[in-house]
């Protein structure tokens, strides 16, 4: 047979069952059989005795129930079989909470549990010392056993509220990495569109500039012609007026 992982909630010895349930447990079968009256002619007890003798075990038996619902036993197959390990119900004393606390020392050190932070492991091995607390506590107080395990309920379902919030806020910032990587890429992409037209209207604004030079030049080119032809009209009709001075002036002259 080979026993399931180690815990440190103490159980009983595996029992081995039958696929169908139909044995049970020795200390179940125990609890439920009913005292027998001696044959040997001894003295038959009395019903006030019979009562306070079985007021312990109903006690006994409600402990166990309890100590089931809290921590349910374990069940596994090997070979075709059933085994199943129940809670143990035996009152711990002074000593066993001392082994308690090295066998957890001992544990967090031979997994190498990280002191701070997540650390499933560490909240493993706590979350079973706290179930072997509770099952010493309910052994000898059901109802504080009972509150612990309200307390311990709590506790699991604010951490449980907590790792859902992490998972969705590590889901959250995924999404928003991945938006802002591809708003890096359309961004990257409409900067180089943007570049692209920069350069497209550089190249524009230097063509219309050096057809803006040509013009001028072309401009400044038949300024300078038109200047000179002007230039020379203008002496042209200087010429012209001071030859028909001189003519006038020698026509004018001889009649004096």
């Amino acid at each position: 047979m080979i026993p399931p992982n180690s815990s440190l909630v103490r159980y009983d010895n595996p029992v081995l069952v039958s696929r169908n349930n139909d044995k049970k447990s020795p200390k179940s079968t125990q609890l439920k059989t009913t005292p027998q009256i001696p044959t040997n002619g001894g003295p038959v007890p009395s019903a006030g005795s019979g009562l306070k003798a079985q007021v312990p075990d109903s006690k006994q038996q409600q402990t166990e129930e309890i100590l089931n619902t809290i921590l349910p036993p374990k069940e596994w197959q090997e070979n075709n079989q059933l085994w199943i390990q129940q809670v143990s119900s035996t009152p711990a004393t002074r000593l066993d909470v001392v082994n308690l606390q090295e066998q957890l020392d001992t544990k967090l050190q031979q997994r190498q549990a990280r002191e701070t932070g997540i650390c499933p492991v560490r909240r493993e091995l706590y979350s079973q010392c706290f179930d072997e607390l509770i099952r010493q506590v309910t052994i000898n107080c059901s109802e504080r056993g009972l509150l612990l395990l309200r307390v311990r309920d709590e506790i699991n379902m604010t951490i449980k509220a907590y790792q859902t919030l992490y998972e969705s806020s590590v889901a959250f910032g995924m999404r928003k990495a991945l938006m802002a990587e591809q708003g890096k890429s359309d961004m990257e992409k409409r900067i180089e569109e943007l570049e692209q037209e920069k350069r497209d209207l550089e190249r524009q604004v230097n063509e219309l500039k050096a057809k803006c030079e040509a013009i001028e030049k072309r401009e400044a080119e038949r300024r300078q012609v038109e200047e000179k032809k002007h230039s020379e009209e203008i002496q042209f009709l200087k010429r012209t007026n001071q030859q028909l001075k001189q003519q006038l002036e020698g026509i004018i002259s001889p009649k004096k």
